[in-house]
């Protein structure tokens, strides 16, 4: 999920998107909407794998669809202030079961190299495993701004890659191959400087003598 932006006075956001009231189905919107991208994984892996006329555009809309509501769920949780445990368990997850899934059928497709795919989806459940590891120690690692750019990278190489067949005949095919690589370099640099991070923060609490300390009051 993205930083939340500077906050506005609290009428001009009421006017423009007020917060749902209790009890009203719109306060689970931002996990239906979670669950809404992952169940069209498995139609757009379909629709990829599937020959018939006209699939790139069809998958390329589905694939959209859901990188929008992965922008929609997070706006509306911290604009509405419906952040929950729920949530932050998902919407992670979806993103991940989306973004693997799409690159994974572009192997299938012959239109990205494996290893550069091992690349990113193994620096995604890589930097999943210490964010786990992080928050059973406490530890909370900002967001930066290369995650941003991994995400806006990765978002961009899957689409241009989706419709690659249609960009060759116009000679803009190589704009996909571009995209992938740059999907590449910042997914490492961004699972690098997630894990600089955290080693800062595990040094840190090691220094403190605060780290793998046991609470008190537990028997042996």
């Amino acid at each position: 999920m993205t930083e939340p932006a500077m906050s506005r006075p609290p009428n001009e956001e009421s006017r423009f998107l007020p917060p749902p009231q209790r009890g009203s189905w719109m306060v689970h919107l931002p996990n239906l909407l979670t669950c809404f991208r992952i169940l069209l994984v498995p139609i757009l892996v379909v629709v990829l794998l599937t020959k018939f006329q006209g699939k790139e555009l069809v998958g390329l809309g589905l694939f959209l669809l859901a990188a929008l509501t992965d922008f929609l769920d997070g706006y509306l949780a911290r604009r509405w202030r419906l952040v929950t445990r729920l949530g932050m368990l998902l919407d992670p997850a979806a993103d991940k079961i989306l973004t693997s899934a799409a690159f994974i059928s572009m192997v299938e497709l012959g239109r990205a190299p494996a290893w550069i795919v091992v690349a990113i989806v193994g620096r995604e459940f890589a930097v999943s495993t210490l964010r786990s590891v992080a928050a059973s120690e406490n530890l909370v690692i900002a967001a930066a701004w290369s995650g941003k750019l991994k995400t806006t990278t990765q978002i961009i190489a899957i689409a241009l890659l989706i419709i690659e067949s249609r960009l060759e005949p116009w000679g803009w095919g190589i704009l996909a191959d571009i995209a992938l690589w740059a999907a590449l370099v910042a997914t490492v640099y961004s699972g690098i400087e997630y894990g600089w991070n955290y080693a800062g923060l595990v040094r840190g609490k090691l220094a403190s003598g605060e780290l793998g300390e046991e609470p008190k009051g537990r028997g042996r």
